[in-house]
């Protein structure tokens, strides 16, 4: 008796997979990696895999991640408390001795050893690599602007500038680049970024194809709960006046608006707890997750 599987399941994916490839050859995919694909170990070995299988095919991807759950169980460990304002990390300068060693020690060298592990090329950087991240102090006002109060989080930043020389350099060189997001300013301080917004500034600079942002969940969502497969600009823009979108999603839609409007072709917000999430993406017709793009929806790639 034959028990052997039916291969054709794989042959369609791999016909469905082809024009992907293709298309995609040589473009650069910013990838921001966070949420719970950071720590349930199968979603970080499938998101290893689906990073190599993306460089072996011809594509450059670059990955930015975060780490905040990571920080927050090393500073619980040292007795210190988490503070967070608009969901910024306030970041005093104990703090930020914490942040730069697990971002950019324990939790870096932790993706690019499984990305390693898994047969790619992964170099860690930290923003503060080749002048890769220049920042400087963020700013947050409480209340009504008129007011003038400011919030001060300490070395909280946001990025002022960059230079991917050294990015460019490990692509050239067939590596993958795996970035932890903390710049410096010029003063020398270092600052702890929001990694989306890293992110999002990186594939702008680099004009990358896609930016493609890992999340706790399903895409953006609408009023009734339900994932919204695609939007254009004018109407991310109308659903965060509507305050559709809120709340921790609105530094990743604001982060994906600014790559789109600065010429990202695409932006995609996906559920990283999806097993292969990145495959599901980039190599087939369906996703799992928002796509933001320039034109109106339903028009274009």
């Amino acid at each position: 008796m034959n028990t052997a599987k039916d291969p054709a399941p794989s042959a369609r994916v791999l016909t469905e997979a082809l024009p992907y490839i293709k298309r995609f050859k040589g473009k650069t995919i910013v990838i921001k990696y966070g949420g719970h694909a950071m720590v349930d170990e199968a979603l970080r070995s499938s998101f290893a895999r689906d990073v190599v299988l993306m460089k072996l095919v011809g594509m450059n991807p670059v990955v930015v991640h975060g780490g905040g759950p990571q920080i927050g169980a090393w500073l619980k460990r040292l007795g210190k408390k988490s503070e967070f304002f608009e969901g910024m990390r306030v970041t005093d300068s104990d703090t930020m001795d914490i942040v730069e060693m697990v971002l950019g020690g324990l939790v870096n060298k932790g993706i690019v050893s499984r990305i390693n592990g898994q047969g790619g090329n992964a170099v860690g950087l930290s923003g503060k690599d080749g002048g890769l991240i220049q920042a400087r102090k963020m700013v947050l006002e409480s209340g009504p602007a008129a007011s003038g109060a400011e919030i001060d989080l300490g070395h909280v930043g946001e990025v002022e500038g960059m230079d991917t020389a050294v990015i460019d350099t490990l692509i050239r060189q067939d590596f993958i680049p795996v970035i932890a997001p903390v710049g410096v300013d010029a003063a020398g301080q270092s600052r702890n970024i929001n990694a989306d917004l890293v992110a999002g500034k990186l594939a702008e600079v680099m004009a990358a194809e896609k930016l493609i942002m890992l999340t706790n969940t399903p895409g953006l969502l609408d009023k009734d709960q339900a994932v919204i497969g695609a939007l254009s600009l004018p109407e991310v823009n109308a659903l965060i006046k509507a305050g559709v979108i809120h709340g921790g999603m609105l530094p990743k839609i604001r982060a994906a608006l600014g790559a789109v409007e600065a010429g990202v072709a695409s932006a995609h917000i996906i559920d990283g707890r999806a097993p292969h999430a990145l495959l599901l993406e980039v190599f087939t017709d369906v996703g799992v997750g928002t796509l933001i793009k320039r034109q109106p929806a339903g028009q274009g790639a």
